[in-house]
């Protein structure tokens, strides 16, 4: 299903509409979050624009600081899981979100590491989609220019459609690395990252 889901008919939305619609069904989530990830690169974020423009310990300063975009939280308490695809050789991009998603740790979300080898027998003629899963209320494809900044997302509701996406992140989660050992043997020791424009 995955690998389907630009097929799936969806509500199209703007990166501001997105967010409109986002927080909404956020506060409304019934169950596991869930974030694939399988762009190599993207733009935006204060602490990547920090590190584009050179300046990598203030890059790690604004993660450290909570420099992103804000973070709203439902009243309750909910599972976190990402499922982060990694290319050879790791770009840039990955590198620094390793570094974030080390430093903010397990007690927000758990992350396990895939090589995209692992994912290449459904990934047939097409990359797997950037998505985002708020339990059974909403499904999100995520969308990005061609420059990496993000443009929108195409909006899931068919709760069978996410359900069976549940079930292949949760395989996909299974199979993964966890995030600390992987950051500790294959991005520690790697040089501050460094970016052409």
């Amino acid at each position: 299903m995955l690998e389907r889901i630009h097929e799936i008919p969806a509500a199209v939305l703007s990166a501001d509409e997105y967010l409109d619609d986002f927080w909404p069904n956020f506060h409304q989530l019934d169950g596991v979050f869930w974030k694939l990830e399988r762009l190599q690169s993207f733009r935006g974020e204060p602490s990547w624009a920090a590190m584009v423009e050179g300046d990598w310990d203030r890059s790690l300063k604004l993660v450290g600081d909570g420099g992103g975009a804000p973070r709203e939280r439902p009243a309750k308490r909910f599972p976190r899981r990402r499922i982060r695809i990694v290319e050879q050789p790791v770009t840039s991009y990955v590198r620094w979100e390793a570094h974030l998603l080390a430093l903010r740790g397990e007690a927000t979300e758990q992350v396990r590491v895939l090589d995209a080898g692992e994912v290449a027998e459904i990934e047939v003629g097409r990359r797997l989609p950037e998505l985002v899963v708020l339990g059974t209320v909403a499904m999100y494809e995520v969308t990005y220019d061609e420059s990496g900044a993000h443009s929108g997302a195409r909006r899931i509701d068919d709760r069978e459609v996410i359900e069976a996406c549940q079930g292949e992140l949760d395989k996909l989660f299974q199979r993964g690395e966890e995030l600390r050992p992987y950051y500790e043997r294959e991005i520690m020791s790697l040089p501050a990252p460094t970016v052409t424009v």
